[in-house]
């Protein structure tokens, strides 16, 4: 895995904690600067990135993103995209 790569999963992991606290936490935690981290990262994958990720990465599916850089994209159930 990249320093990018694993910069990505870091911030979706905790995009995922965030998200999980959202019911309970006060104040609400800001998604904003993760979204925004994310992109950034994702404009600094090379064009020779796996094609999946980038797919799942421009489309926002960030669930998809995080279990294919866990090394668990066959658990990634295929969406309406031709390539999810």
């Amino acid at each position: 895995m990249t320093e990018t790569e694993n910069a990505i999963l870091t911030s979706l992991i905790e995009l995922e904690q965030a998200v999980q606290s959202l019911r309970t936490a006060t104040p609400k935690p800001d998604l904003q600067p993760i979204f925004a981290r994310l992109d950034h990262l994702t404009e600094k994958l090379p064009p020779t990135a796996d094609p999946s990720l980038l797919h799942y990465l421009h489309k926002k599916s960030y669930e998809k993103a995080r279990i294919f850089l866990e090394g668990r994209d066959a658990e990634n159930a295929r969406g309406g995209c031709q390539r999810d």
